[in-house]
């Protein structure tokens, strides 16, 4: 009967207790193994735990059930800090000030995530100083005064109780990882976004010198090449899709730092969803990735994005954390 079981929960999460001492030896002669069971030739299977692969042979198993799906691991607070960090730096802000823990961005006003403060670690003085210091800063760059911080982490929750509020829009955001991994030949990728790649975002090509410029593609201008801008260590690449009739359709920014690819800016114009360009743009944003060194993709969207999130968890995105944004009650 168990050796029916054994084969008929072949890929499920399982509870497998198995002998390990003959009976009325000293010691436990039992034990449990909890994971995914695969068979393992006609006598053994193994059981995949959080702690590595269990072999047991067949004949020592004594009863075996499935159980629920383990429950997602929460990422350590080191794992979500040191990924929000690479994420900072794979999305330059031109203006970057440290504040203890702390990072005061400022980009123009473009992009709300290159115009706050990344609340990371202790800022090295009281919260209100380090808040004050933020809206000085804010206020010397023409920036709204913003903090960044993952949802519920120790710098977030003082924030707040110094009577700063989560802003409504994006309200919470999700990180997502998975591994970049290349299925085919990697995409040439300029590294800089030209009119096509701006047409698909739907947005006007900005002048030389718009901030813009500098959070893209690290301080470079159109028609400059990387190099010499003191931003070497992320490589950037700018990957646009068209229509049958050559309009640009899609579009897309990745960056690669610390061997994370960065995805970030999909767009499919409207009238050209649903057809699986998000999913084709992601996957060679992935292969681009790869081919410059990246072993791991990451991406975030906002979490009332019910289709976005859908999509990635469906070609095996995995979420790592969440963020928000704090803004004061009186922004003034």
């Amino acid at each position: 009967m168990v050796g029916f079981m054994l084969d008929e929960l072949a890929g499920r999460r399982v509870a497998l207790r198995h002998r390990i001492a003959p009976e009325g030896a000293p010691g436990p002669g039992l034990t449990d193994a909890v994971g995914e069971l695969e068979p393992d030739g006609p006598d053994a299977v193994v059981v995949h735990t959080r702690s590595g692969p269990v072999r047991v042979r067949r004949d020592a198993v004594v009863a075996v059930r499935e159980v629920p799906p383990a429950p997602a691991r929460r990422a350590s607070r080191a794992a979500v800090d040191r990924l929000e960090r690479v994420r900072a730096a794979a999305w330059p802000a031109p203006v970057v000030e440290e504040l203890g823990g702390w990072l005061l961005r400022a980009a123009g006003g473009w992009t709300r995530r290159a115009n706050s403060a990344l609340a990371l670690g202790d800022p090295g003085m009281p919260v209100e100083r380090a808040l004050e210091r933020v809206r000085e800063f804010a206020g010397r760059h023409g920036i709204a005064p913003t903090v960044q911080a993952p949802v519920d982490a120790p710098w977030s929750n003082r924030v707040a109780e110094a009577g700063w509020m989560r802003a409504e829009t994006p309200g919470t955001c999700t990180v997502l990882v998975t591994r970049a991994a290349s299925d085919g030949p990697a995409p040439q990728w300029p590294a800089t976004p030209g009119p096509d790649w701006w047409a698909a975002q739907g947005e006007p090509e900005p002048g030389p010198g718009a901030p813009a410029w500098a959070v893209l593609t690290g301080a470079l201008r159109p028609g400059e090449q990387s190099g010499g801008t003191g931003t070497d260590r992320v490589e950037v690449g700018f990957g646009t899709l068209t229509g049958a009739d050559g309009t640009p359709v899609a579009s897309v920014r990745a960056a690669v730092v610390d061997s994370h690819v960065y995805v970030s800016r999909l767009w499919v114009v409207p009238a050209a969803r649903r057809g699986g360009l998000a999913a084709r743009l992601t996957g060679q944003a992935l292969s681009w990735g790869a081919a410059h060194g990246a072993r791991h993709g990451m991406l975030d969207v906002a979490d009332d994005n019910t289709a976005a999130l859908a999509l990635y968890r469906a070609t095996g995105w995995t979420g790592h954390h969440r963020y928000h944004y704090l803004v004061p009650p009186d922004p003034a």
